[in-house]
């Protein structure tokens, strides 16, 4: 497996040369013109991406999601969600990086053997960032209507999130 792994790169690029030389592609001038193409989208990311990085930021250190959770604890412990895991539930489609750092933090606390940290580990799998992508891929190609990927990804993202708990609590309580 090793030597595969190896040579599975290399092998690729030189597959890819030898197609181009046969359909008398100017690989390198493609190459290059890709690189940037990636760039200028790298560049037009940036303000979607810092955006959504001050939005997080404030979100977490405001103390408006501790309040939002404590708001909707007795609720969520009704249905039997852990109100631990709900901050993770809220940041997940939004970010993924902030969402790691929720779930960094849980396994801290609770441990990665714990409930709580199977969840969070399980949670962060099964679902996406949603609105991070909506806003900064949407938003970099110049799409306007996004209500309909809107819908689906929340909805994809809520399945993942009630799934998530349902397998956890049946396989590891």
């Amino acid at each position: 497996m090793t030597v595969v792994s190896i040579w599975l790169v290399p092998c690729m690029i030189l597959f890819i040369l030898l197609i181009a030389t046969i359909k008398k592609v100017p690989a390198y001038e493609v190459f290059v013109e890709g690189g940037k193409e990636g760039l200028h989208l790298a560049i037009s990311l940036l303000p979607f991406l810092l955006g959504m990085m001050v939005a997080i930021a404030i979100l977490r250190s405001s103390g408006a999601l501790d309040a939002l959770i404590q708001l909707i604890s007795p609720v969520l412990t009704a249905v039997g969600f852990p109100a631990e895991i709900a901050p993770l539930a809220i940041i997940r489609p939004i970010s993924g990086t902030a969402a790691l750092s929720v779930t960094t933090e849980m396994i801290q606390t609770y441990g990665p053997d714990s409930f709580l940290g199977r969840l969070a580990s399980t949670m962060q799998g099964s679902t996406d960032t949603t609105l991070y992508i909506l806003t900064v891929y949407f938003g970099a190609v110049g799409i306007k209507k996004m209500g309909e990927a809107l819908k689906v990804g929340l909805i994809a993202d809520f399945i993942g999130i009630i799934v998530s708990v349902i397998i956890v609590t049946w396989i590891f309580l």
